[in-house]
């Protein structure tokens, strides 16, 4: 992709509304993955995952998604010492309610003390005095759900979180969230091969709720009417599953993540890839 044709590139997937005052460009940046391994401790380099989440915005990629716990704390870190002071347009999202005790491992905890805790810490790695967009990681089995939720009602209404969005939950959980705050977002895994939450999509569409797929590419390779789709459009069959997804609703806002400027830029270069119904169909019904 040219330095020329690149610029702005996430833009040709469209805008998407969060909360009704927040617009951003339909393709996101997940920034999990400019962590160490496990999602522990420092990247192998940390110049180079500045350098990518630098180039994600100069794409055109105005809403990156993080968490605490991706590191922990270590992309909240890098995303400030990158990005900051920050564009306008840029929308940061984050997550609290997951603990790490180590690489690869994660502990639920939804206690209100907790996420109070948690959502400073943010605060303060972030640089930011309020949260664009702060999610419930998880819910915790051990803590009522309204208890959790309750806890950032009050953060929102201190003016430390604008808008509250949950991760990895079921409609009743929405249900409950909803009875207490709006929910301007939905973030649990969805991909053309795990359709678990193919409810919740639709859900999201009907009543104007971001949903953010987390583990949105998969290898596709040797799926052959994916493969033929993916050559006549001239791309992998890994661009092919992120064009998928942003034909399959309007509420969805992928946030493919990396810690590779060249990856980086072969996902944004999926947003310009627009499917027919019929092809879309046919991907589909190739990987149910």
């Amino acid at each position: 992709m040219s330095e020329q044709t690149s610029v702005h590139a996430a833009a040709a997937a469209g805008t998407i509304d969060l909360g009704g005052d927040l617009t951003v460009n339909r393709l996101g940046f997940g920034a999990m993955r400019v962590t160490g391994t496990g999602i522990w401790g420092d990247p192998p380099s940390r110049a180079d995952a500045v350098a990518v989440l630098r180039r994600a915005v100069e794409l055109g990629v105005n809403f990156i998604d993080t968490a605490d716990s991706y590191g922990p704390d270590v992309s909240e870190e890098l995303i400030a010492e990158a990005l900051h002071p920050y564009a306008d347009d840029l929308v940061i999202a984050t997550k609290g309610g997951l603990e790490r005790p180590g690489p690869g491992e994660w502990t639920s905890n939804g206690d209100p003390a907790h996420l109070r805790r948690a959502l400073e810490g943010s605060l303060r790695k972030l640089r930011l005095e309020q949260i664009p967009l702060y999610q419930f990681h998880r819910p915790d089995p051990n803590v009522p759900f309204e208890d959790s939720v309750g806890a950032l009602v009050e953060l929102k209404d201190a003016g430390k979180i604008r808008h509250i969005g949950l991760s990895n939950v079921t409609e009743e959980q929405l249900r409950v969230a909803q009875r207490l705050t709006p929910v301007v977002s939905i973030q649990n895994r969805y991909n053309v091969d795990d359709r678990g939450s193919e409810s919740l999509v639709d859900l999201c569409e009907q009543e104007s709720i971001v949903f953010l797929p987390w583990a949105p590419i998969q290898n596709l390779d040797g799926v052959t009417a994916v493969e033929e789709i993916a050559a006549r459009y001239g791309i992998t069959t890994r661009q092919l599953v992120l064009t998928w997804l942003l034909a399959r609703s309007p509420a969805m806002l992928p946030i493919p993540g990396t810690g590779s400027v060249a990856h980086l830029e072969s996902n944004v270069a999926a947003a310009s890839v627009a499917l027919t119904p019929a092809e879309v169909a046919t991907i589909t019904a190739a990987t149910s």
